[in-house]
């Protein structure tokens, strides 16, 4: 909790866009990265204690608007998010987000947070972790198809946390490649821009996809997929959208988050309901193997869960208490008799 004083009980720490991007830089973005990673497999390796349940979704021609919530029995944690991938041709994100924390015992918020950017940093957190266990050894060379808003997020995660040094990148819009290229120069990684997705691909032993567009789409062919490398699905997260041709889902090792929601959302929504996959909890607490051998393909079929976004805003919680990085918000009724409300009302005038 966050420790206010006594006449500021009734106020709810805000986190804004602002003050998240003080916090990234106070900290640092490789070394939050890591933080949340770390926090993200922590409450992972706990999995079996949450509520779980796939997120509420309000589905339109535009996009989605979804309700991510879970508890751990302690702490409930909602976030709001939308996905609407025409909004950058009106100057939009693509995607935006704020999260919320309660005390369960009490029901009061404790937290409230912009996540649109701390979205981006815990789903490279959680792409890193995975890979870090399911990649080939010494995986070193990622290729980046789709180069938009969460490209340098991926890459630095994948750098911080899985030891990569080179990023191949490809977008249909070489705009979104010089930009992303730029903004990665700096930061100790090579940077690699191509013409073609089989481009980037050569050499790399992780293949990150993440693409905007709402529909079935095939980023990666099957003969474009070669023995041994690890896809870090990140783009196809929704019904109806999709990245990967069906044959390469049919030659991987799958892996999920919760495949009551990844079958509805992710690449698996292409195969049939009892396709075999695996819950990448259980790999990282060893209930279950993750890769059996240097030639299997491995895929990390991630849609996103409320999970990873209850760690990151525990994350944030914590962080906050020594920075002062937070405005106080006015957000909860508070009259001196909780049965006055009226009174606190009138008393206003």
């Amino acid at each position: 909790m966050i420790n206010l004083a006594p006449s500021e009980k009734a106020l709810v720490p805000f986190v804004s866009v602002e003050n998240m991007m003080k916090l990234i830089h106070h900290i640092g973005l490789e070394t939050m990265l890591v933080g949340l990673g770390d926090y993200i497999e922590s409450d992972f390796r706990r999995w079996e204690l949450f509520d779980k349940t796939p997120r509420v979704a309000s589905h339109s021609e535009k996009g989605v608007i979804e309700l991510m919530p879970t508890s751990d029995g302690d702490v409930y944690g909602v976030k709001y998010v939308n996905g609407h991938p025409s909004n950058t041709a009106d100057g939009l994100q693509t995607v935006t987000a704020f999260g919320l924390l309660a005390n369960v015992a009490n029901g009061y918020p404790v937290l409230l947070s912009e996540m649109t950017l701390l979205t981006a940093l815990r789903t490279a957190a959680t792409s890193a972790i995975v890979a870090r266990v399911l990649a080939p050894k010494d995986a070193h060379v990622m290729a980046m198809i789709g180069n938009g808003a969460q490209s340098e997020f991926q890459t630095l995660a994948m750098k911080a946390i899985v030891g990569i040094d080179e990023v191949r990148l490809y977008d249909i819009d070489p705009a979104a490649t010089a930009k992303c290229a730029a903004n990665l120069a700096g930061h100790g990684i090579k940077v690699v821009a191509c013409d073609a997705a089989e481009e980037a691909m050569l050499g790399a032993q992780i293949v990150t996809t993440c693409t905007a567009d709402k529909q079935y789409a095939t980023i990666l062919t099957d003969n474009m997929v070669g023995s041994g490398i690890h896809i870090n699905a990140i783009g196809g997260d929704c019904p109806g959208k999709t990245e990967l041709a069906p044959a390469i889902l049919r030659r991987a090792g799958i892996f999920v988050e919760y495949p009551e929601q990844t079958r509805i959302e992710g690449e698996i929504q292409q195969l049939s309901a009892d396709h075999p996959v695996t819950e990448i909890w259980q790999v990282l607490t060893g209930r279950a193997k993750g890769r059996t051998d240097a030639k299997q393909i491995t895929l990390f079929d991630s849609v996103g869960f409320a999970i990873e976004d209850f760690s990151a805003l525990r994350y944030v919680r914590d962080q906050i208490k020594a920075t002062g990085l937070f405005d106080p918000l006015d957000l909860l009724a508070d009259p001196e008799d909780p049965r006055d409300l009226f009174g606190m009302l009138q008393r206003a005038l």
